[in-house]
């Protein structure tokens, strides 16, 4: 028995998983600074809000990851799902496997950075961008990169079988 369609939705359950959790934890961690310093300093709320949803983005990019699978499944389209071997099941899983961890795993360090972006901009408003954001983006740089590696083994580096439409 083949278990390549089971193996290869574990792996897009994965990276949307993984990365939303990472979500979630990072979105946290800088929603708790901000709300710490807007309870005394409303004004800075358009400030501080980019730095909380920034962390928002990883969870997109395991969706992101699951869906190019599941499309390339035949999973949304006429005559089913196509048929997968345990050999392309397992390489999907794998194919999977970047986005998830490196999106699970810097979105919480970018909610870290967030915070720490978020109370220096209580006392330095001017800094918010230059630091905060700034600093913030370098971490998404890890998550961009776990995905272009997944949507490139997934795009380019698996042989997917085709369609038939009776």
């Amino acid at each position: 028995m083949d278990y390549g369609m089971t193996l290869a939705l574990v792996g897009a359950g994965l990276a949307a998983l993984m990365a939303g959790i990472g979500s979630a934890i990072g979105i946290g961690i800088a929603g708790r600074s901000a709300t710490g310093v807007l309870s005394e300093k409303p004004e800075r709320y358009g400030q501080m809000f980019i730095m909380v949803v920034l962390p928002g983005t990883q969870g997109f990019y395991g969706f992101l990851a699951a869906f190019l699978v599941m499309l390339n499944l035949n999973f949304f389209g006429e005559g089913g799902a196509v048929a997968l071997t345990t050999t392309t099941g397992l390489q999907v899983l794998a194919a999977c496997l970047p986005v998830a961890f490196a999106g699970m795993v810097s979105a919480i360090h970018q909610g870290k950075v967030c915070s720490g972006g978020i109370l220096m901009t209580a006392k330095r408003p001017e800094m918010a961008f230059k630091a905060g954001v700034v600093y913030a983006v370098m971490v998404e740089v890890y998550a961009v990169l776990g995905l272009l590696v997944t949507m490139f083994i997934l795009l380019k580096g698996i042989t997917w079988p085709q369609v038939t439409l009776g």
